[in-house]
């Protein structure tokens, strides 16, 4: 089994990343602020105004290490990576799946099952932690809405029916999402999802999150040799990691959602710690970044037993897992893909 390496978030603004030997080193106003050596590390992740030497890249791409620029709020911008790995026969099946439309949905239903039965488990985690109150019987009947489109998914066979459906279920998820947010309702509300930007606080931390998930499903695609840009249910657009937006759709329930809620709930991020801009949009303070990257990294460090390797895992390689499942599948060694089932 791979072992969880680290991923090294970069957020302090100027900082300067070189190589010294067998590590990178973190220069600050040219005063060195921290070292890490590259075999602890499986992914680097710079915002904002960070820059990284020739060396450095040379070294990450000597060992597999993807490095990601994103804004100083965590947008996307750029990846570098180094020679493609893994086998090309893979990447050609890959392919092949892609160009068939029936391939295509097949594993895409796949997705869509793990990601409404995921959803479907937020809800009803949240209802049998609630009193008997209103907010309990508008997430049970939510979460019933969701098995009735998880039973009739099976039937659907193309991938615009599947789109719908996947329209449907996020719609009565994030209809009721607003009623998993406990404290500082004044501050903390969901009325619908805002990306671009996030007109919301709740909106801004999720989108975050959702960046960070991205680039961990990345990483992993690349790891096992798959291409992240040729995706299923999220078709080919240049820039754009579809496979990578594909499998991370039965994640981010479990992973990225009840991240945001525990944050929020646990008052662990705190309404002075996000910021209106001109524009109408969101953005979260420094303090606050640090303080869910922090959380994120802890959050894969739990372990869970997967439901179909049966392997005790931690949290943190369940993109590597997905990834692996996946490549067994487009190779003939499994008859379909097994999407990740949250318990």
């Amino acid at each position: 089994m791979r072992h969880l390496l680290n991923t090294l978030y970069v957020t302090t603004q100027g900082s300067y990343i070189a190589r010294e030997g067998e590590t990178l080193i973190i220069r600050v106003e040219h005063e060195i602020k921290a070292r890490f050596p590259v075999l602890q590390l499986e992914g680097l992740v710079c915002f904002g105004q960070v820059s990284v030497s020739p060396p450095a890249f040379e070294l990450c791409s000597e060992n597999g290490i993807g490095v990601a620029f994103l804004s100083d709020q965590g947008r996307f911008i750029a990846r570098v990576n180094g020679p493609v790995s893994g086998n090309v026969l893979l990447r050609k099946a890959q392919y092949r799946k892609s160009d068939n439309l029936e391939d295509s949905a097949g594993i895409a239903r796949m997705v869509l099952i793990g990601k409404i039965a995921n959803c479907r488990g937020v809800l009803m985690r949240a209802a049998r932690e609630r009193e008997d109150d209103e907010g309990k019987v508008i997430l049970v009947s939510a979460a019933k809405s969701l098995s009735r489109i998880l039973r009739s998914i099976a039937g659907v066979p193309d991938l615009d029916g599947l789109r719908g459906k996947e329209g449907e279920a996020s719609a009565i998820y994030f209809a009721v999402f607003d009623h998993l947010i406990l404290c500082n309702k004044d501050d903390f509300f969901f009325h619908g999802r805002s990306r671009r930007p996030p007109l919301d606080n709740v909106n801004a931390l999720l989108s975050f999150i959702y960046t960070l998930l991205a680039h961990d499903m990345t990483s992993a695609l690349e790891s096992v040799g798959l291409d992240p840009a040729v995706g299923y249910l999220h078709r080919d657009r240049p820039g754009r990691p579809s496979l990578a937006l594909d499998l991370m759709e039965e994640l981010r329930p479990a992973l990225a959602d009840r991240l945001a809620l525990s944050l929020i709930n646990r008052q662990q991020v705190q309404p002075k710690g996000f910021e209106r801009t001109e524009n109408g949009g969101v953005l979260m303070t420094p303090e606050t970044r640090k303080t869910v990257l922090v959380s994120w990294q802890e959050r894969k460090q739990e372990e869970i037993s997967h439901p179909f390797t049966n392997e005790k895992i931690k949290i943190g390689l369940l993109p590597y897992v997905q990834a692996r499942l996946l490549a067994r599948y487009l190779r003939g060694d499994i008859e379909a893909y097994p999407p990740f089932f949250w318990k």
